[in-house]
């Protein structure tokens, strides 16, 4: 009797750490049509969220998800990351779609990784025409969730000397997209052994992007 009830008792308590272990949601990297490289950056979500899991006591799935732009599987995500250094192109039908995901409380993150800027913004005219991206004040709650980024966006990487800057969407007054533009994000979040940044660099990325998905998860 009693090996079955010291049984029973390691059973449940296995039973109960696997459903506690089970993530409580994925985020995902977007597929993009038209040559562009929207699977660059490969080690940069796995790291943001290990950084998340750990330092924000979050509960994401260590595996990034990919997403085509026009699938119903987006919905499935609250938070889309799009990275890449050249051409995308959404059909019309594509549009729609990622339109009704972010009306609905879906979150995209745009990061240029130096090159996207004139592509992005003539694609997003297609998902909402009515829009136009501007720049985010320092004081939007984006830049003080866990952490607090007082000057905007940190600096990457360098390539035309331009300062950081963070565009966003607003639908209805929510931030439904954020754009961010001479700022590298994406590249500070990758193992240091791509680009050798210091890892003070890499810890800013990885706190800002910590920002963007706590946002993502409060801002319906």
């Amino acid at each position: 009797m009693i090996k079955i009830l010291i049984f029973l008792l390691y059973f449940f308590l296995n039973v109960f750490f696997c459903f506690a272990q089970n993530p409580s949601f994925k985020i995902a990297k977007l597929k993009y049509n038209g040559g562009g490289d929207w699977y660059s950056n490969k080690t940069s979500l796995p790291n943001l969220i290990a950084f998340c899991n750990k330092n924000l006591k979050m509960n994401i799935d260590p595996e990034e998800g990919i997403v085509e732009v026009g699938s119903t599987e987006i919905f499935s995500y609250p938070f889309v990351h799009a990275t890449g250094h050249g051409n995308i192109v959404f059909t019309d039908a594509e549009a729609s779609n990622l339109r009704k995901y972010l009306i609905s409380g879906g979150f995209l993150h745009v990061d240029d990784n130096y090159g996207l800027d004139k592509f992005i913004r003539l694609e997003m005219k297609k998902v909402f025409p009515e829009l136009e991206f501007v720049e985010i004040p320092f004081n939007h709650p984006i830049y003080h969730q866990k952490y607090d980024f007082p000057a905007g966006l940190p600096k990457v990487h360098e390539h035309d000397g331009k300062p950081s800057q963070g565009f966003g969407l607003l639908y209805k007054g929510r931030l439904i997209c954020f754009y961010s533009y001479e700022c590298d994000l994406g590249n500070g979040w990758e193992n240091q052994s791509v680009y050798n940044d210091p890892e003070e660099k890499r810890q800013q990325a990885l706190k800002m992007g910590a920002n963007l998905i706590m946002y993502s998860m409060t801002s319906y």
